[in-house]
């Protein structure tokens, strides 16, 4: 069974980090794109980075240049480093893995920014 296994969510103060990781299997790591995403109270989920098995990244452009999206292949770890943190980047944040025809999910973390 596939489980996307996070954590690193919690609170911290307007202009602080967090660094969130998502743990998967080898097989799923090597070969899906795997993402960050996340859902504030009354909004749609949205896409927040991206990173393909090859290294390619993609963010929101709400996030370029605070957040990073990495890969940690010797743990089959998805990491994303948050740093300037906003109180609008507060949400649940889910991990993220697609094949493109087959999608896995997260349990979801919670991150809350105070102002």
């Amino acid at each position: 069974q596939v489980q996307l296994v996070e954590s690193g969510g919690g609170l911290v103060q307007a202009g602080g980090s967090l660094r969130l990781s998502c743990a998967t299997s080898r097989t799923i790591f090597s070969t899906y794109r795997m993402g960050w995403y996340r859902q504030a109270p009354g909004k749609q989920r949205e896409l927040v980075a991206t990173i393909t098995s090859g290294g390619f990244t993609n963010y929101a452009n709400s996030v370029k240049g605070r957040f990073t999206i990495s890969r940690e292949y010797t743990k089959n770890t998805v990491y994303l480093q948050m740093n300037s943190l906003k109180p609008e980047d507060t949400a649940v944040y889910y991990c993220n893995a697609d094949s493109r025809t087959w999608n896995y999910w997260g349990q979801g973390t919670q991150v809350t920014v105070s102002s």
